[in-house]
């Protein structure tokens, strides 16, 4: 009767050991799920019909009607321009950022920084808040790979401006940009997470752009270039 007294209070032990590590999961699975939504809620803010409507225009009722820096730019002037390509790339380096400090002791980190990264970048293209009609991804794409290699996003930026400089085609050099990013993650030794992640963020920048891909077969696309010369 002792022994058996003693082996369950041995199991009651055990139990109750392991309790706190249960309720740490589920705390922790919970904060992992909470930090991919507050990604996409961050990402679906937008910054440029935001920026629009504080000078009074709708910028998805005039030029090209995208939310991004580039029709900001067109419409509103460089600055306001500028200031929405920081806003959009900060909405995809923020949320991986935070997820990163906050999980970095758990494991699985880099699968749900990438969840994060991705979420935030949804938010961008399909925003809650405009009823998932949102932008092309660009900018909020520029920030994410900032978070994942500084240097291997500079060189997607030296890329996308040579092709601008050469071309004069900012949705062709964002497309040439975003084709070349998951290669130059997967050559600096990224993880597979963060590969696949820039991998499908790229896949879905070219969709965004199917209507640009089209012009510029056509050879319809609005060149900066063209633009210069007719103000010159």
């Amino acid at each position: 009767m002792f022994n058996n007294l003693k082996a369950e209070l041995s199991r009651w032990s055990a139990q109750s050991k392991l309790m706190p590590l249960r309720y740490k999961h589920k705390l922790d699975m919970i904060t992992n799920y909470l930090l991919v939504l507050s990604g996409y809620l961050i990402g679906a803010i937008p910054f440029g019909l935001i920026y629009g409507k504080l000078v009074g225009i709708d910028v998805r009722q005039n030029g090209s009607g995208n939310i991004g820096a580039t029709n900001v730019s067109r419409l509103l002037g460089k600055k306001l321009g500028l200031l929405t390509l920081i806003s959009d790339a900060a909405k995809g380096l923020i949320p991986m950022a935070l997820a990163g400090w906050l999980l970095k002791d758990q494991p699985g980190t880099d699968l749900w920084v990438a969840l994060c990264g991705t979420a935030a970048f949804l938010g961008h293209i399909f925003p809650v808040y405009l009823k998932f009609k949102g932008g092309k991804g660009v900018a909020t794409a520029l920030g994410i790979f900032l978070y994942l290699n500084p240097l291997a996003a500079l060189a997607a930026v030296v890329i996308f401006i040579a092709v601008v400089y050469l071309g004069g085609y900012v949705s062709l050099g964002s497309l040439l940009a975003a084709a070349a990013m998951p290669l130059i993650i997967w050559q600096t030794d990224g993880s597979r997470e963060y590969i696949l992640m820039t991998l499908a963020i790229s896949v879905l920048i070219w969709i965004k752009h199917h209507e640009n891909i089209g012009r510029l077969i056509r050879k319809e696309e609005k060149s900066w270039k063209k633009k210069e010369s007719r103000n010159g």
